[in-house]
C-alpha cells in the first residue's frame, strides 16, 4: 500500500475555493479521496472542481454560507451520503481591527467562522464518522493566538486560540470513536486575500525575517493536512502542527539579525 493512500475515503474541506483550501482540496483528491470542496463563492469551488475532474479525480462542489447551527448540519448531512472519513475545516479569515475599535458584529462573525464552525461541523460529522468506523477532524488555526500576536487581530487570535482548545479537547472526547482530532498553525503563507500584506513589498520584507528566508506556500499546509488525513498518522490525536518556516524560533529581531550576518 503507498503512504498516504486516501482511496475509498470521504473528505469534506471547507474554504476550499482557492489558497490553502484549493490546496488541501487538491492534495487529499491526488490521494484518491473523493472530495466535497465548500466555499463561501461558490463558483471558486466549481472551477476547482471542474479543473479536478478533468483530471480524472473525485471532487465536488458545495455551498458554504450559512454559518449557524443547522446550516453547517445541512451541509455535512447533504455531502456525507453512506459516511464521512475526513472533515477539514479551514475556512476562516479576520475583519481587522484594533481591540479599542473593535465592533460586535465583526467579533460575532469572527468567531462564528473561525471558532464556532469547528464545534457544529465536528457534532454534525460524528455519527457520519462512528459510521465509518472513525475518522478524521482537521482545522486550519493560525500561529497567531496561540504562539504569536498581530495588531488588529486580538479577535482573530482569541478565536485560533480557542480552535487549539478545542482539538485538544474534542481528541480526548472522540478518541475511544477512532476519531482523531488535530489541526495545522500557519504562518505566513503566501495566498489570496491578504490585502496590503500581499503586496511584493510587504511579503518581501516578512521573508527577511524568516529563518528559511520564504514566505509558506498553499502545498506546505496542504501535506501536512494529507498527513493528517491518512492512515499513517492514526496515532496522532489532539496536536498541531506548526508550518511557520521557523519563523517562532528567534526570540527577538535582534537574534534574526546575527543569523543573517553568520551567513
Amino acid at each position: 500500500m503507498r503512504a498516504f493512500d486516501l482511496n475509498g475515503r470521504r473528505a469534506l474541506v471547507t474554504g476550499a475555493g482557492q489558497g490553502i483550501g484549493a490546496a488541501i482540496a487538491r492534495r487529499l483528491a491526488e490521494a484518491g479521496a473523493e472530495v466535497i470542496a465548500a466555499n463561501r463563492t461558490h463558483a471558486r469551488a466549481q472551477r476547482l472542481a471542474d479543473e479536478l475532474v478533468a483530471r480524472g479525480l473525485s471532487v465536488r462542489p458545495a455551498r458554504f454560507d450559512d454559518l449557524t447551527r443547522q446550516g453547517l448540519a445541512r451541509l455535512v448531512d447533504e455531502v456525507a451520503g453512506d459516511g464521512l472519513d475526513i472533515l477539514v475545516h479551514n475556512a476562516g479569515g479576520c475583519l481587522w481591527s484594533s481591540l479599542e475599535e473593535l465592533e460586535e458584529d465583526k467579533l460575532d462573525s469572527t468567531l462564528a467562522l473561525n471558532l464556532n464552525a469547528c464545534f457544529w461541523l465536528a457534532q454534525a460529522a460524528i455519527p457520519h464518522m462512528r459510521q465509518r468506523g472513525g475518522g478524521r477532524i482537521l482545522i486550519t488555526s493560525s500561529v497567531t493566538g496561540p504562539r504569536a500576536a498581530m495588531i488588529g487581530a486580538t479577535h482573530y487570535a482569541a478565536a485560533k486560540a480557542g480552535v487549539n482548545g478545542f482539538i485538544r479537547n474534542a481528541a480526548l472526547e472522540l478518541a475511544r470513536d477512532g476519531i482523531t482530532v488535530n489541526g495545522v498553525e500557519p504562518g505566513f503563507i503566501a495566498k489570496p486575500g491578504r490585502g496590503a500584506l500581499g503586496s511584493d513589498e510587504a511579503m518581501a520584507k516578512i521573508a527577511e525575517d524568516v529563518p528559511l528566508g520564504r514566505m509558506g506556500e498553499a502545498d506546505d499546509i496542504a501535506f501536512a493536512m494529507l498527513y493528517l488525513a491518512s492512515r499513517e498518522a492514526k496515532y496522532v490525536t489532539g496536536q498541531t502542527i506548526v508550518v511557520d518556516g521557523g519563523a517562532g524560533l528567534p526570540e527577538t529581531g535582534w537574534a534574526m539579525d546575527r543569523a543573517r550576518a553568520a551567513r
